[in-house]
């Protein structure tokens, strides 16, 4: 399926699970890899906030896109933010939703709000 770039220039992004290797296979805890380059995949949650509505996201990395200076709590940015739609049968249940991929995860700083 097509990939969607996700503009964030608007948004506050705030770190809310520290990354973590990907799990491919539960069962097997196989850890995720990049299918072009092998690398290590990871994964971290994020809220997204944009125009007084929030979400919450988990996003893939490289594990080389994942930068010292992290905080918990703390404003990320995530550089080639992409979501990719999915659909998928599992046990004869159809099962849908939306991926989340960026290059990097980076400290960020807050927005400066407006007449402050």
């Amino acid at each position: 399926m097509r990939s969607i770039r996700v503009e964030t220039s608007a948004a506050t992004i705030l770190l809310t699970e520290a990354p973590e290797p990907k799990v491919r296979d539960r069962q097997t805890e196989e850890i995720a890899k990049d299918a072009v380059t092998g690398e290590t995949l990871m994964r971290l949650g994020v809220v997204y906030i944009e125009d007084g509505e929030s979400s919450l996201i988990q996003v893939t990395i490289p594990e080389s896109g994942v930068s010292e200076g992290l905080t918990l709590g703390g404003p990320v940015a995530l550089p080639g933010l992409v979501a990719r739609p999915w659909e998928s049968v599992f046990n004869g249940q159809q099962r849908h939703g939306i991926a989340y991929r960026a290059a990097a995860v980076t400290p960020a700083s807050f927005p400066v709000a407006a007449g402050a």
